[in-house]
């Protein structure tokens, strides 16, 4: 600021000088009256002539130079123009301090309306094909399906007896047990079940589909002289865990199945028709 300060002091100093020196330069109207007065009385002049003589008196002979400095009025003819001094200007960007610390956040504000929902983008490219899954659980399969047969024959004793099959057709995961002639639920659903033998003949037949212990159906042929084929089928909903399996009647009538061990006489078959968990 010192610097600056003394360039604008010295500044308005010539401007004060400059004016001053007009003001001296200029001669005031009614001395200038009476100075004419005085000298000799002409006869009055038009304009034109007045500045012919006005010309001639304060412009420069031709063999004479022009004066440095003189001073002149401003309604004089030919009088210079002054070119104007500029004012000083401040620039303000000097006077600007230091940069303060920055001040606590402030609180948040509230929250904006929710906006509509945008357009649907478009759709991605398709991904890579993943890896293969581990194997599932046995009861997760949806498939069950088992068809046995047996060629021996069977008579009745003392107690009942399950009806063990020796011949396996087809016997999905493995659902029915050979060892125990039983049909083990691991997909719970709606089964169909179908169950063929051959009768002897002077012999009655009599035996039950078990549902766990309980007896279900029966397949039952009277004492005849020849002997015949007789079935039963039922269809049964069943839970994990159930179990299904044929059982022959005790003895207290002459009860039998025939089969030999060149054909195949008895048939016990069954599959899923429809699992629990669809809807």
């Amino acid at each position: 600021m010192g610097s600056r300060g003394l360039r604008l002091a010295l500044a308005c100093c010539l401007l004060l000088a400059f004016a001053c020196g007009l003001v001296l330069g200029r001669v005031p109207h009614g001395q200038q009256e009476q100075q004419e007065q005085e000298g000799t009385r002409e006869p009055p002049m038009d304009h034109a002539e007045r500045d012919e003589e006005e010309h001639e008196k304060y412009g420069p002979r031709q063999d004479e130079e022009a004066p440095a400095s003189r001073c002149l009025r401003c309604c004089d003819p030919g009088t210079p123009v002054y070119q104007a001094i500029p004012v000083p200007q401040i620039n303000i960007t000097i006077l600007k301090g230091e940069k303060g610390d920055r001040g606590d956040r402030g609180l948040q504000g509230k929250y904006g309306k929710t906006g509509s929902v945008g357009a649907r983008g478009h759709t991605g490219p398709k991904g890579q094909k993943g890896s293969m899954g581990a194997p599932g659980d046995r009861c997760k399969n949806h498939y069950a399906a088992f068809s046995v047969g047996r060629k021996k024959p069977l008579h009745s004793n003392d107690y009942y007896q399950t009806v063990i099959f020796d011949t396996e057709f087809v016997n999905l995961y493995s659902h029915f047990n050979m060892f125990t002639g039983k049909f083990y639920c691991y997909v719970p659903g709606i089964y169909f079940f179908s169950l063929n033998v051959h009768t002897w003949n002077q012999k009655e037949t009599y035996l039950h589909i078990m549902k766990n212990a309980e007896e279900v159906v029966i397949l039952y042929a009277q004492v005849s002289d020849r002997s015949i084929m007789q079935s039963q089928s039922l269809m049964l909903e069943l839970r994990d865990q159930d179990e299904v399996w044929v059982r022959l009647f005790k003895g207290e009538r002459e009860n039998a199945i025939f089969s030999d061990e060149f054909d195949t006489y008895i048939t016990f078959s069954g599959y899923l028709v429809k699992p629990a968990n669809e809807p």
